[in-house]
């Protein structure tokens, strides 16, 4: 039996290639994003490429009622998922002082607050039927504190060790958490979030590659799926935990000033 994943942000960008990485497979989704007529354009594309059942969920994240009424539309129709993609994400940058407090609010509304509820909403029909899976998608941003970026890379922090610990405690009933956590990745994000002028994207990698990535992941029921990495970025990411930490603070927050 083909199974039906549910992906949030999935309009463009790393969910989009999620969708069709598992359209391709001829598994039916559920798609979720701000953007109806993205969503719309996805469906159709989709559906007539593969021949399967995607249905869209128009929904703002940001808004705190929004996982409730995505998990009572899919109770209403009867709509069982077994794999869960939050994807749905966004970043900002500037000074935590100075920065519009909703901006930063919404953002943890969906990067932690969204993701944490649909997780919780799903889980336990999952383990009920001992068979699932959820893909958390974090960022290398995880791994360290982020000048300049202090609330999106909290969040990213959140999301990595959220995933892990459910995947400890859901060891043995047949339910895999992984967290997919890419390096700079070319997608509408550095553009909103104000990154897309500074050396963190210059070498930003394709969403195609890092949604291939972390969906084999996702079915290996691996932990963590770091991807997206130039080598000498995976040779940083490795020091890391050995650099002073106001060394560490200092080269972050010159990664992501804005180049002149």
């Amino acid at each position: 039996m083909e199974k039906t994943a549910l992906i949030t942000g999935a309009s463009s960008g790393i969910g989009a290639e999620l969708a069709r990485i598992h359209a391709a497979r001829g598994g039916d989704l559920v798609l979720v994003a701000r953007r109806q007529d993205r969503l719309e354009q996805l469906k159709a594309e989709l559906e007539g490429e593969h021949h399967v059942q995607v249905r869209i969920i128009p929904e703002d994240l940001s808004d705190e009622g929004a996982p409730q009424r995505i998990f009572d539309l899919l109770r209403s129709q009867n709509i069982e998922i077994d794999f869960l993609m939050n994807n749905a994400g966004f970043g900002g940058r500037g000074l935590f002082h100075q920065r519009d407090w909703k901006q930063d609010r919404d953002m943890i509304q969906v990067n932690i607050v969204a993701l944490s509820a649909l997780t919780r909403l799903l889980l336990p029909a999952m383990v009920a039927r001992k068979s699932g899976k959820v893909l958390n998608v974090s960022s290398t941003a995880a791994l360290m504190p982020g000048p300049l970026q202090a609330v999106y890379y909290a969040t990213k922090a959140y999301v990595t060790y959220f995933s892990n610990a459910l995947a400890e405690e859901l060891r043995g009933t047949g339910v895999t958490v992984t967290a997919l956590m890419p390096g700079a990745t070319d997608t509408g994000f550095a553009a909103t979030s104000g990154m897309d002028a500074t050396a963190l994207f210059d070498k930003a990698v394709s969403p195609r590659q890092v949604a291939e990535a972390g969906y084999r992941g996702m079915l290996n029921g691996s932990l963590d799926v770091i991807t997206g990495l130039s080598p000498g970025q995976r040779f940083a990411t490795r020091i890391m935990p050995f650099l002073p930490k106001k060394v560490l603070l200092k080269q972050v927050r010159q990664m992501q000033e804005v180049d002149q």
